[in-house]
């Protein structure tokens, strides 16, 4: 069945959270996409019925230590954080997990580890670039940050962009030729940039991440691919959906860690966008179906706001196969 577009349907506590002086190993320097296997979409529970669980968090750039708790979905727990420190929440670019580095790799997605240690990236710097697009590809990777913010994940060595030294990994696109994109998803920014015409110059408006003194180095093209690049730490996961209340799980099986990789690859390579939440969607709702054709219908019913090309989607279905393939059982 091939898959397309389908019609949506109708549908103070300022500082009180900081924590002085607390020793935690955390750095004191100076359109939503119809999602996953929760179909309907559950309303979020009642707060009183929401997992228990409170996580710490510091700013990138240098902070006190915060505790935030209660939160549902990514946007939730970015206007817990900007609660914590006295901010609008529209100034938080991004979170990484256990690091204060802008390290495209420790991106926080729809899971957080039970033990891990959140850092929010704020907005600083804006700049407006010109660029002549002198090839078809950019080389560009575009993610988001599940609260209406696109920003560069990665930048291909030698490409067009990579030309262009004052645009950096974990630069926020605001603007493409005027146009404001906020509020757009990697996907559709993916493809604005993918239209534009060769030949020809456009201009973007960016907004850097604010660095610590020690941040302020020669500009990355992104983490390189590492297989050891866990979140979790051994105790689960909270497990944060766009649609649904969140959840607490078992931290992923090799499977899962293997077969969402290999999802997000192909998501880089067919759409110019990475993504671990949706690849893991993905999995999910692959994993139990028997032929390309019934996960192309469930595909097509839990992310239906994405046209994926069928080839795509034959080749997530192989990479699910694969996975599952290479899953070696242990026991104890």
């Amino acid at each position: 069945m091939p898959l397309g577009l389908r019609r949506k349907k109708n549908k103070s506590r300022e500082s009180s959270n900081l924590v002085e002086n607390e020793e935690v190993g955390g750095h004191t320097g100076g359109r939503s996409v119809k999602s996953t296997v929760n179909g309907a979409g559950l309303p979020p529970p009642p707060a009183n019925l929401r997992p228990k669980l409170v996580f710490h968090t510091q700013l990138a750039h240098g902070s006190p230590t915060g505790r935030i708790e209660g939160f549902n979905n990514v946007k939730e727990l970015y206007g817990k954080i900007a609660e914590t420190f006295n901010l609008s929440q529209p100034e938080i670019l991004f979170c990484t997990l256990n690091t204060h580095k802008i390290d495209m790799e420790k991106l926080l997605g729809g899971q957080i580890g039970l033990e891990d240690f959140i850092f929010a990236h704020i907005k600083a710097i804006k700049k407006e670039v010109e660029v002549f697009k002198s090839e078809d590809a950019l080389g560009l990777t575009i993610t988001d940050n599940g609260a209406g913010y696109a920003f560069i994940k990665r930048i291909k060595e030698g490409s067009v962009v990579d030309k262009v030294k004052v645009i950096s990994v974990g630069d926020h696109i605001e603007c493409i030729n005027g146009k404001n994109i906020v509020g757009s998803r990697h996907f559709e920014v993916a493809l604005m940039l993918k239209e534009l015409p060769k030949d020809q110059k456009f201009t973007l408006k960016l907004v850097e991440p604010m660095k610590a003194f020690e941040m302020l180095e020669p500009r990355s093209k992104g983490a390189k691919e590492a297989s050891d690049n866990k979140m979790g730490t051994g105790r689960g996961t909270l497990r944060l959906r766009s649609r649904g209340p969140a959840t607490v799980e078992e931290v992923p099986t090799e499977f899962e860690e293997r077969a969402v990789k290999k999802v997000d690859d192909l998501l880089e390579t067919y759409m110019g966008i990475r993504d671990t939440e949706l690849a893991a969607t993905m999995v999910e709702v692959g994993r139990d179906k028997k032929n390309p054709d019934e996960f192309a219908m469930a595909l097509d019913e839990a992310l239906g706001d994405f046209a994926f090309p069928d080839e795509f989607v034959f080749d997530v279905w192989g990479a699910i196969g694969d996975a599952k393939q290479g899953h070696v059982l242990t026991f104890p």
